[in-house]
């Protein structure tokens, strides 16, 4: 038996501004049939993201992690479409995108 990653899932209270958020930092569509309850960006794997109007509190147990051969370049452009800059390490960036959760920009 062998599983593959169908969709990464984050519990959203604006599940289309995120979807949208993601769409462009990823430079991926969203699929057709996006509502307001599940949207879906079309990037390897896809990211799902599902109306959850209660959100578990705290930091998220999972994160994305993105890499690119210009990170200084791309952290710049996800703080231009609404993200916000955590923490600076050696090797990656630290952002949080709308609605808080984090995710990781680092060089190649």
């Amino acid at each position: 038996m062998s599983l593959a990653i169908a969709s990464v899932v984050v519990d959203s209270t604006d599940t289309l501004t995120l979807a949208r958020f993601w769409s462009d930092l990823l430079g991926a569509p969203i699929a057709d049939g996006a509502t307001a309850d599940w949207a879906t960006v079309t990037s390897a794997p896809p990211l799902s993201f599902a109306l959850v109007p209660d959100k578990n509190p705290g930091k998220n147990v999972l994160h994305v992690d993105l890499a690119t051969t210009d990170p200084a370049a791309e952290v710049d452009r996800a703080v231009g479409l609404g993200a916000k800059r955590v923490t600076d390490h050696d090797g990656w960036t630290t952002l949080a995108d709308p609605e808080g959760n984090l995710f990781d920009i680092a060089g190649l």
